[in-house]
């Protein structure tokens, strides 16, 4: 099809995406082309620019190897990751809330017994963690599977440090009978998004901050529920109303509870005390 003016030539775009077999991933070709033409126009990019976009899309694609998924840290300053997890989700209102899986899962976590110590030998406040999977009638969901991870008190995870020896702070558990995980960890801090490459260069053009809160990851996915992916964070630290993903949400806020110095109820001796975190997850059921 020949094209005369823009309009013309969106439609000739569009003309050839609406062949695609798929009618869904023609549903999306025609939308992507429709909005992108659209975006192009009420910006009167010009060719310097989108030369520009080019080439930080460039950047970004070499940047991700190794443990780095660049990408993914896109999605996740521009709150993309988050949209879509709103719509994903948006029959689930009485299920825990969920909030954006992040660049830092692994589907290899070391299998741990309840009640491990998923940050041993590790400094930091020691953190005792009781998760109570329930689907959202309440009914306990046993041998749901659960993993979890952190980063560390440097405010990295495992997978960042080249020439790693294993994972740490992270896990993957199975509820007992009354649909409950229990493990250790620490207490994690807030901490910034590697900031080092075309994402970094993105905020700091836009004037934003890396910074992400305390929180702790949760994956749980039970036979017959919604897997749910969510994070809790942990009240009174700093960047709850900044986060720079957008992952936070009230419900998804924790208080800790102080205790000791003392026994925990393990039986584990904590001479500087320890916190506790006790939460419940709802799970949706299919």
């Amino acid at each position: 099809m020949k094209y005369e003016t823009e309009s013309s030539l969106t439609a000739a775009v569009t003309a050839q995406f609406a062949k695609t077999p798929d009618p869904r991933l023609r549903e999306i070709l025609l939308a992507l082309t429709s909005h992108l033409h659209a975006f192009a126009r009420e910006t009167a990019l010009t060719i310097e620019e989108w030369s520009q976009g080019i080439e930080f899309i460039t950047r970004t694609g070499h940047m991700c190897q190794g443990g780095r998924q660049e990408f993914i840290l896109l999605s996740d300053v521009l709150g993309l990751s988050m949209l879509v997890d709103a719509i994903e989700h948006r029959t689930q209102s009485s299920a825990t809330d969920s909030t954006v899986l992040g660049p830092f899962f692994v589907d290899d976590a070391p299998t741990r017994l309840n009640g491990a110590d998923i940050g041993a030998g590790l400094a930091g406040d020691l953190l005792l963690v009781t998760a109570a999977v329930t689907g959202t009638d309440g009914q306990p969901l046993a041998d749901a599977d659960v993993v979890v991870w952190q980063c560390d008190e440097h405010g990295r995870y495992d997978i960042q440090y080249p020439g790693r020896d294993g994972y740490f702070l992270r896990g993957r558990f199975r509820t007992d009978a009354r649909g409950l995980v229990q493990f250790w960890s620490i207490v994690p801090p807030a901490y910034p998004i590697p900031d080092d490459g075309p994402v970094g260069d993105l905020l700091t053009a836009s004037g934003r901050h890396p910074w992400r809160p305390a929180h702790v990851h949760f994956h749980i996915a039970a036979a017959g529920h919604r897997s749910l992916v969510t994070h809790l964070f942990v009240a009174g630290e700093d960047y709850l109303d900044s986060d720079v993903v957008f992952g936070v949400k009230p419900s998804l806020i924790v208080d800790l509870v102080p205790h000791g110095p003392g026994t925990a109820p393990d039986g584990r001796v904590c001479p500087n005390g320890w916190k506790s975190l006790d939460h419940p997850f709802q799970l949706a059921a299919l």
